[in-house]
């Protein structure tokens, strides 16, 4: 599939051969919601915190004896019937994350881009580098008509990146960092020609050898 390569000044730059495999898939809503989901979750810090029966203070003595006072038999002051007490299963800190197949990931991805192809909103950028001030940078992208974008270059160019960082709904990202969720959050996806390559290397890398026939 070809597409036109663009300048951040809406200069043309040739084309480019995007793959059929990556950018057109059929995509699977139900793949990129897991996948999602997956990223959400094991970005929560997980460290929402009660204290149990055990961890409150108080005095571990029988308020009074079992029976001969009329009141209900108590055995602590730290129950969880009392004002002080602990609470009985609440929260405790921990990993909301869990494990999600490589191949589900790896087509979730997939599906995200295609998405984005499909729906005319893939951009291919000749380059995302240089030295820019904040309001030029601001200037380009509104001529451009992109009110939310994501970049994705091979390698994150630290002045660019500098220039794009107080820019509202504007993020830039590795090819390593690239992901379903920024992608689908995002209006306009655009991927550098080396970001091009650097995201086929990374969903398609090359075969590893078997070492048959190798010299020992």
């Amino acid at each position: 599939m070809q597409i036109a390569i663009t300048t951040l000044d809406q200069g043309s730059a040739g084309e480019a051969d995007l793959p059929d495999d990556i950018f057109a898939a059929t995509p699977r809503a139900d793949i990129m919601a897991r996948v999602v989901h997956w990223q959400l979750a094991k970005r929560r810090s997980g460290n929402h915190k009660v204290k149990g029966m055990a961890e409150v203070s108080g005095t571990t003595k029988k308020p009074y004896k079992q029976k001969g006072t009329g009141n209900a038999r108590q055995g602590s002051l730290r129950s969880p019937q009392f004002r002080t007490g602990g609470v009985v299963h609440g929260p405790v800190v921990r990993d909301h994350g869990y494990s999600l197949n490589k191949k589900v990931r790896r087509l979730g991805l997939i599906s995200a881009l295609s998405q984005k192809a499909a729906d005319g909103k893939l951009v291919v950028l000749d380059a995302a580098s240089g030295t820019l001030k904040t309001g030029e940078l601001a200037k380009k992208l509104k001529a451009l008509g992109w009110k939310s974008a994501l970049i994705v270059d091979r390698a994150v160019d630290e002045g660019f990146l500098k220039a794009s960082r107080n820019i509202p709904h504007f993020d830039l990202l590795p090819t390593v960092g690239a992901n379903v969720y920024d992608i689908l959050r995002h209006d306009v996806l655009a991927i550098t020609t080396a970001g091009l390559a650097g995201l086929s290397e990374r969903l398609n890398p090359a075969p590893k050898a078997s070492g048959v026939g190798e010299a020992a």
